[in-house]
């Protein structure tokens, strides 16, 4: 009996790479320990430095009575105080304000719209980490869990106050030029007062975009290397 003689293609034929896998982050414990951790980490961070700020930054502790803030948007509890320098050269101080509106004061008085706007946020942040984020995307778990933590955090003074406690002045008394002045008459050159859930918010998208650019190169790459070898 003699054996079976290959077809000479099949010889020539280099042996193909097994697949590898798609693993889901939902299924890696590494990744719901990094989800997890930096979101909680962010969001203690950003409602410490709100407690703190609202403590010790003016002369006497601001008492925020829910009910009254909410029923008259008029009502301001934080009484007139210097601003504290946290970084010198006019970079950054430690000012409070009460914020009804979103990132640095955008929308003013649409709380209910926030609340909710916020919650689908937070719904889609998770469905994309729990359905399609695989498991070795770091970057986009980082990503994900900062932006989670900003959001969490101002829904929290959202509900709880019905505003936003911010405290951070980036350039304070520093102007525009040539006399230029924002909508509303405002001349300073970066007039909004922020938190740390804001800074997290904007780190968060930051870090998506780059995951996405860093995907994109990726796939390039691979798609080069692939084309190669099948012209070779």
């Amino acid at each position: 009996m003699t054996s079976p003689v290959t077809p000479e293609s099949d010889q020539n034929t280099p042996p193909r790479e097994p697949n590898r896998s798609f693993t889901p982050a939902r299924r890696s414990a590494t990744a719901w320990v990094v989800l997890l951790g930096v979101l909680l980490a962010g969001l203690g961070f950003d409602l410490g430095t709100k407690i703190w700020s609202f403590d010790n930054v003016a002369d006497v502790p601001v008492v925020l009575d829910r009910t009254s803030i909410i029923e008259n948007a008029n009502v301001n509890p934080i009484p007139p105080h210097d601003s504290i320098v946290l970084i010198p050269g006019r970079m950054l101080n430690l000012h409070l304000v009460l914020n009804s509106g979103a990132v640095f004061g955008i929308g003013a008085e649409q709380r209910t719209f926030f609340v909710i706007f916020t919650i689908l946020a937070v719904t889609i942040c998770l469905l994309t980490f729990v359905c399609w984020m695989a498991a070795d995307s770091t970057l986009a778990h980082i990503g994900i869990a900062l932006v989670l933590a900003g959001a969490l955090g101002n829904l929290w003074d959202r509900v709880l106050y019905g505003r936003v406690r911010d405290f951070l002045h980036m350039l304070p008394d520093r102007h525009l030029p040539f006399g230029w002045s924002w909508p509303g008459g405002n001349t300073e050159l970066f007039p909004w007062v922020f938190n740390v859930a804001d800074v997290m918010l904007l780190a968060g998208m930051a870090l998506l975009l780059l995951h996405l650019h860093l995907s994109d190169r990726k796939q390039v790459r691979k798609t080069a290397s692939s084309s190669q070898e099948n012209g070779t």
